[in-house]
């Protein structure tokens, strides 16, 4: 039996997870995880390294990335459900004086 590669959703407004397993190599199924016990599958679509984040549903070009209900970033490209979510298509908000009160 393979092992499980395990992600987290903490909070219902989340659009990503955290996955905390090694080996979510692409064509893997991970077991996401939600606040409130219940379990999906998704296949990802690239490597995601342990602590990195998985799209958890398609997110559009310019939408907000939520991550523990918190906005994180914005997407630079349209991101696909099982998508490796970083700095490749997403760009963060945190530290930055010319994001507020943009949304």
């Amino acid at each position: 039996m393979a092992d499980l590669i395990l992600a987290l959703k903490v909070n219902e407004k989340d659009n990503v997870a955290t996955v905390f397993s090694n080996g979510a190599e692409k064509g893997a199924a991970v077991t996401v995880k939600d606040e409130k016990g219940k379990e999906k599958e998704i296949v990802i679509s690239e490597d995601i390294p342990y602590g990195h984040k998985l799209a958890i549903r398609d997110i559009a070009k310019g939408e907000l990335i939520i991550k523990y209900g918190e906005e994180i970033g914005i997407a630079v490209a349209d991101i696909k459900k099982g998508d490796y979510v970083h700095v490749h298509n997403l760009e963060s908000m945190r530290g930055r004086g010319d994001w507020e009160g943009k949304k």
